[in-house]
């Protein structure tokens, strides 16, 4: 059945709480409201005690939710933006990453947090960043970036049954985007690599939203493309991002994050170090705030016409 982005995270939660126990939702206005962007709609009818409405303080809400994951619960935490983690970041980066390596492996934090993520919906520049740069950075932490309504759902039921905090973040310019989605409960696995397309001119490694805009441009090109999709920023599957790159032996990093200190240059590097020689290239967000206006906004991420050009360069390359 064909659901958008919004309605597979929405059905997955539903039977996250039907099935595990455990499990929870906290979150400004997660409850009647049916959360920032609606993914928790309806829930709080059928299960009034396990999705709580929070105040509007990030940092307390993950406070909560890291204590309750060490006594046994399983909280999935909403953010109604990712640019707000930043308010959380102590509770996250220097308690919940760390608890298990403090506590010498004798306790977890199995807790979720879900965040809209990115640029795209004029939000402006305190709701429109991509810190996944910044939260790959912290030991203790899985990081996720699901592409699709699919890999949302099985993304989000893998990553609450994992032992670890784990850190969603999803594309808000990708919410209502749809494609056919199982409706039993299923799981994409963390750590594994999606081969989206084969070919064998050049190897797209394309983030998040930047997926959506490799296969558009796959289909303007005369290239024969090869795109991969990561969905597991940390840990990188480098094994299969390498079997690609070697296939090839052109590679174009896509993100919409910023390159400076970021993903992609994590993993040009970790392709370099596996043995890779062949030319590589990164486009991602401009160093700079996100801007309100929408022809600024869409130029400040990587564009189908600049990836064109860049493919067309390196397809010269000799």
């Amino acid at each position: 059945m064909t659901k958008t982005f919004l309605q597979a995270i929405n059905e997955g939660l539903r039977q996250i709480l039907e099935t595990v126990p455990e499990s929870y939702i906290l979150g400004e206005d997660v409850g009647t409201y049916g959360g920032g962007f609606g993914a928790t709609k309806g829930l709080v009818a059928d299960f009034p005690d396990r999705v709580l409405d929070t105040p509007i303080s990030e940092a307390a809400i993950t406070g909560v939710a890291t204590g309750s994951a060490l006594l046994g619960k399983r909280p999935i935490l909403e953010i109604q933006f990712s640019d707000f983690l930043t308010v959380a970041i102590d509770q996250l980066v220097n308690e919940a990453a760390k608890i298990h390596f403090l506590s010498n492996g004798e306790q977890s934090v199995p807790m979720v947090i879900r965040a809209a993520s990115g640029s795209g919906t004029g939000a402006s520049s305190q709701h429109s960043q991509s810190f996944e740069n910044w939260f790959a950075h912290v030991p203790g932490l899985i990081v996720v970036m699901p592409s699709n309504a699919y890999d949302a759902k099985g993304i989000l039921v893998a990553a609450v049954k994992n032992n670890n905090p784990v850190l969603i973040f999803e594309p808000k310019s990708l919410y209502k985007t749809a494609m056919p989605v199982p409706s039993e409960l299923y799981e994409v696995p963390i750590g594994q690599a999606k081969l989206v397309k084969e070919g064998t001119d050049l190897t797209i490694i394309a983030l998040g939203r930047m997926v959506e805009v490799a296969k558009s441009v796959a289909s303007q090109t005369s290239a024969s493309l090869e795109i991969v999709d990561p969905i597991t920023i940390s840990p990188l599957d480098i094994k299969t991002l390498t079997a690609s790159a070697q296939k090839t032996g052109k590679v174009l990093i896509l993100t919409e994050a910023v390159t400076r200190s970021g993903i992609s240059g994590e993993i040009l590097a970790q392709l370099v170090e596996a043995g890779f020689s062949g030319a590589i290239k990164r486009l991602g967000g401009q160093f700079m705030p996100i801007s309100a206006a929408k022809s600024v906004e869409l130029a400040q991420v990587p564009t189908v016409d600049a990836i064109l050009e860049t493919i067309d360069k390196m397809m010269k390359e000799v």
